[in-house]
């Protein structure tokens, strides 16, 4: 006779409220399943031809943009499997400033791949480790596909050549005007080593009306607003910043005061106006020409120093403050009173404009070949900020120039720190698929299955750009003609030919879109990061959340009489 174990019944391992999956079917084919939802929200906005979304954020803000960055920003996603692929564009964004769909389409479709391993019995460690040899082998095949890169010197048309890929992808038709109008203005911030290249030095001013053909690149800082006072022009003038407001101070208590006579009132103010006049008068003496004020400008102020010929001009955003200070070399001032001269910054050019009706100011350091420009001035250490100021009919339009724009400087950023360019319109992936699987196919054990489904999983870039510029059934013949053209010797640089004009295949190298090899790098090892981070998930453990019961919404005012 067997002794019988008594089996321990209801064990209460967590709190009241507590939700645990966990298992293939529970945790590990649910998490893939949210994680394809998402990818393949963005998967529709890819490439030259995808499509807009239209979001609305919880604020009620309006967006229309093909930006993946922009809509996983704006969406707010609480599936914690989908949230660690959110991190990990994130990351690609915060690295390089593009391809973050890349990133979102490549891991969605490796997880859909190993979704089919893992009914067939794999366990998901396995499938990891394939994942990870065929990264390591992607990696290193990656570095031999480049075979150009950014040509010395750097011009105005080789710039925007390099950029044009990565701008035609958000915004089709108009990658021309704005890649030489990145180009332009990257140039005019280009530092003597061109590695400390800073992102924020060019700026983007949006004003509406007109259209794209209307923008222009300013050398210098625009701001969308008139100077307050009466002065509009300065030459050559020193700045003074300052973060306080310009105005009387208030006293910090309050006080009742009895005025017997006429003569008394009028001598009321006159020593406050007395106080005010010195202080300004301090500051006209000490040669300072133009303020910024990160603050109010009191009336009384604004007399005196229309009375003093001081330009003035009103910058509420502390970012903006703090890169006039930047650009001017001042320092800001939380006192009033005249600067130092360690404290004062100097502008060559302080003036306001006409931009399409709107008056804005502008405030710049003459370059070389600029009217008026000395090559023995040397009042300023000058720093360099350009300007893009766009044009377009309306503010989403407007919104979306300006992201393409971001991500053309980026772009710029990362080709310079490294020059190296790969085949883009999804050659460079095919040919990745094709040698890995070659090796794949060489390897022992049940890793190899994972190793191959990573390669064929690299073929989404290709039939995704496919899909979005001509169609889904054509999307699968236009990767079977590249698959062909890829077996071929020296067929690497086949990709996909948006505009279809022969059989929808196209050289990209011969059409020069090419992609930087870095961005690409990062993008396949944070996919693939992503999706492995995914599939080691065996359990979802989510506590109770806190707060009370919801309380229903009563009908009419809480604090209504009955």
């Amino acid at each position: 006779m067997s002794l019988k174990v008594p089996k321990a019944q209801n064990i209460q391992l967590f709190k009241e409220g507590y939700k645990h999956l966990q298992g293939l079917e529970d945790a590990v084919l649910r998490n893939i399943q949210a994680v394809s939802e998402l990818s393949d929200l963005v998967r529709t906005s890819f490439g030259p031809n995808g499509r807009n979304k239209l979001l609305i954020n919880h604020l009620g803000k309006l967006f229309v943009t093909s930006d993946a960055a922009t809509i996983i920003r704006e969406i707010e996603v609480v599936h914690p499997a989908a949230k660690l692929l959110v991190m990990a564009s994130q990351a690609q964004e915060a690295e390089m400033g593009d391809a973050t769909n890349t990133v979102l389409i490549i891991a969605g479709e490796l997880l859909k791949k190993a979704e089919h391993l893992l009914i067939m019995g794999l366990h998901p460690s396995e499938i990891t480790r394939g994942y990870e040899l065929a990264l390591k082998k992607g990696l290193e095949e990656l570095e031999t596909l480049s075979h150009s890169s950014l040509p010395t010197p750097l011009t105005q048309s080789t710039l925007a050549t390099a950029l044009k890929p990565a701008i035609a992808s958000k915004q089709y038709g108009y990658e021309d005007a704005l890649s030489s109008l990145v180009a332009e203005a990257a140039l005019a911030v280009m530092p003597p080593n061109p590695k400390n290249f800073n992102v924020d030095n060019v700026r983007v001013v949006k004003i509406m009306g007109g259209s794209l053909a209307g923008s222009k690149v300013v050398r210098g800082m625009v701001f969308g607003r008139e100077p307050e006072g009466n002065v509009k022009r300065v030459t050559k003038g020193k700045v003074a910043v300052f973060t306080c407001g310009l105005d009387i101070a208030q006293t910090e208590t309050k006080g009742t005061v009895l005025i017997k006579n006429a003569d008394e009132m009028l001598n009321f103010t006159t020593g406050e106006e007395k106080h005010l006049e010195k202080i300004f008068q301090e500051i006209a003496d000490s040669g300072v020409k133009v303020i910024i004020a990160g603050s109010t400008v009191g009336e009384l102020a604004l007399h005196y120093l229309n009375r003093m010929n001081i330009a003035v001009l009103k910058v509420l955003s502390k970012f903006e403050l703090r890169r006039v200070c930047r650009v001017v070399n001042a320092t800001p001032l939380a006192r009033m009173g005249a600067p130092t001269p360690e404290e004062a910054g100097h502008v060559d050019v302080f003036e306001c404009i006409e931009i399409g009706g709107d008056r804005v100011t502008v405030l710049r350091q003459l370059a070389e070949g600029d009217e008026g420009y000395d090559p023995n001035d040397k009042t300023a250490e000058k720093t360099k900020t350009a300007t893009v100021v766009l044009r377009g009919a309306t503010s989403n339009h407007l919104d979306d120039l300006e992201r393409a724009v971001d991500d053309g400087v980026n772009v710029i950023k990362a080709l310079l720190k490294d020059g190296r360019l790969v085949p883009g319109a999804g050659a460079t992936e095919l040919e990745l698929a094709k040698r890995v699987d070659a090796y794949g196919a060489g390897l022992k054990g049940l890793s190899q299955h994972a190793v191959r489904r990573w390669a064929t999983a690299l073929e989404v870039i290709p039939r995704t750009l496919a899909e979005n510029a001509l169609g889904g059934a054509e999307g699968n013949e236009v990767v079977s003609r590249l698959w062909a053209k890829h077996e071929q010797k020296g067929g690497e640089a086949w990709g996909v030919d948006v505009e279809e004009e022969t059989d929808g295949t196209l050289d990209a190298t011969e059409h020069k879109i090419l992609d930087s090899l870095v961005a690409k790098q990062w993008a396949i090892r944070l996919a693939t990061d992503a999706a492995v981070s995914v599939l080691s998930v065996d359990s979802i453990i989510m506590s109770k959340p806190a707060g009370g019961p919801k309380i229903p919404q009563q009908a009419g005012n809480w604090d209504d009489d009955d």
